[in-house]
């Protein structure tokens, strides 16, 4: 779909633990086929040898991949609000380099990407929360999606699926397992190929991460955005529902044509796709003093603004920090997405905004 080839790391680390299952040896042996080095580790202590100079150091982490054994606090699923029901982590990591990173500061260390092994047993814990939740389960609402489950809270899955096969085997799990449940995954990557032949009795819903062509600078490494929206409406077609993710949201100057672009792009793309299940969830960009600190780390050079104009601080239930849009900036962006989304995807429902 886009000139964009797939990510590949510089090299691949390949713990003991994940050499035992037969989904690691897997993922080794695609890499080894793609000519990546790859290391097979004596035991489970992943000794990344990184440069002590920070922007170095972020550099070779971002082009290593690491396949280990999700711990057992993987398996015992957290809740994902206001996405889903809950998180089921297939890898933690992203090979992107975007500028407002919602991992920065979230994950600890050097920003390499951990794939799991143990697929088996993360799909074998699945069941017991069937129901469980309270986004969707239990929520009058969104109670047609049944339990919600999101592979996309620390990761972007699709960008690994050509090392990995992980998504692929998650999809035809839902596929075959009988109950009203939902896989979520949303993707800043158009490599939908593997995805369309699949059984997935729409079971899983496909999300495009989205934002402006003027913003395409703060999204370094992934697809064109109108590579993603072709991938969408490909995935669409092939019976998926899917859905849009606008996010971050960012009011900076000129946001209104620009984002007015970006809805009726989006519109154009699927408004011919027969019966289209579509959903909207709008995230307005914050950041965290944490998060700030990092990604200043990471992208020195970035104009992305995270200063205090046009914020305020915003405590969690946690009690931690978030630097957010003030309410009138919130009120501002919050009325022009719910016109235009009704006047360009009026066959669309907007999940949530925040």
């Amino acid at each position: 779909m886009s000139g964009r080839g797939p990510w590949l790391p510089r090299r691949v680390l390949v713990t003991r633990s994940a050499m035992a299952w037969e989904h690691g040896r897997a993922i080794a042996d695609r890499a080894t086929a793609l000519g990546i080095a790859v290391e097979t580790l004596a035991s489970d202590r992943l000794a990344l040898g990184l440069p002590d100079d920070p922007r170095r150091a972020y550099a070779e982490a971002k082009r290593t991949l690491a396949v280990t054994v999700a711990p057992p606090s993987k398996l015992r699923l957290q809740p994902i609000a206001p996405s889903a029901d809950w998180r089921v982590d297939l890898a933690e990591g992203c090979p992107a380099h975007c500028s407002y990173c919602y991992l920065a500061g979230s994950l600890k260390g050097p920003p390499i990407t951990r794939v799991y092994a143990n697929l088996p047993a993360i799909v074998a814990a699945l069941p017991a929360y069937l129901g469980e939740g309270t986004i969707t389960s239990r929520s009058a609402a969104r109670a047609g999606e049944g339990t919600t489950y999101e592979a996309s809270c620390y990761t972007d899955p699709l960008a690994l699926e050509h090392l990995t096969g992980s998504l692929s085997t998650l999809i035809a799990a839902f596929g075959r397992w009988q109950a009203p449940v939902q896989l979520r995954f949303t993707t800043k990557f158009d490599a939908v190929e593997p995805l369309l032949a699949l059984d997935h009795q729409g079971r899983t819903r496909m999300r495009a991460s989205i934002n402006p062509a003027q913003f395409a600078r703060f999204e370094g490494g992934t697809s064109p955005v109108a590579a993603r929206l072709a991938a969408l409406a490909e995935m669409a077609r092939a019976g998926y529902p899917v859905g849009l993710t606008i996010a971050p949201i960012i009011a900076a100057e000129g946001w209104q044509a620009a984002y007015g672009e970006l809805i009726a792009q989006a519109g154009a793309a699927l408004r011919t796709v027969p019966a289209v299940d579509c959903t909207i969830e709008l995230i307005t960009h914050r950041y965290t003093p944490g998060s700030k600190a990092v990604l200043d780390s990471w992208y020195p050079g970035s104009d992305l603004d995270m200063g205090e104009a046009n914020r305020t601080e915003k405590r969690t239930k946690f009690g931690s920090v978030k630097h957010v849009y003030d309410a009138p900036t919130m009120t501002a962006l919050r009325r022009f997405f719910e016109t235009e989304i009704a006047r360009e995807l009026p066959f669309a429902r907007v999940l949530y905004w925040t």
